[in-house]
């Protein structure tokens, strides 16, 4: 399929302006251009993957064609992400709504959880607030489940360090936590 465009050009010839263009390999665009480039706001809808009941798309702004500020983004599987971006990737604050109907919302660095942020596990309706690097829990939190929780220390996705665990009568134990290899 050729590259096909209708719509605003600039003195050059260039995609300039509002514009709708269809890639050769499927793929669809309808939003700003600035000298040849998607930028400004735009809807982005990808071509079908086989085997996929729909399509992936993103609404929102774009700078030399890289996803940047605030958009959308509807995965195939259903999945969903909301805020902001930096050069194509996850970047600031955000909403991640998981296919399980997980959900994170908080701060992202190069498409992982990193900073301070949100997790809502819904199968079991535990929740960890707290600091997240690379992707994992890491630095201070609070992880609920039920009427209970722990709040302290995580490393590499575990408790770890000093910590509090508050049961559901109130009472509290303090210590320290470590891992322990079975053997």
């Amino acid at each position: 399929m050729p590259y096909l465009y209708e719509g605003d050009r600039n003195e050059q010839g260039e995609r300039h302006g509002k514009g709708k263009a269809r890639l050769p390999n499927g793929d669809a665009y309808e939003g700003e251009y600035r000298n040849g480039y998607r930028h400004g706001f735009g809807k982005y809808v990808f071509q079908k993957v086989k085997g996929k009941s729909r399509s992936a798309c993103y609404i929102g702004y774009y700078e030399k064609n890289k996803k940047n500020g605030q958009g959308t983004f509807l995965y195939p599987d259903g999945a969903k992400y909301e805020g902001s971006w930096k050069d194509d990737l996850r970047q600031g604050f955000g909403t991640y709504y998981y296919t399980n109907a997980d959900t994170y919302r908080g701060e992202w660095d190069k498409d992982r959880r990193n900073g301070h942020g949100t997790y809502t596990y819904a199968a079991s309706g535990m929740v960890y607030e707290g600091q997240w690097v690379e992707g994992k829990r890491s630095g201070r939190g609070k992880l609920t489940f039920g009427k209970q929780c722990y709040i302290g220390n995580f490393h590499d996705d575990k408790m770890l360090g000093p910590g509090t665990y508050i049961f559901p009568n109130g009472s509290q134990q303090h210590g320290e936590y470590v891992i322990v290899e079975e053997e």
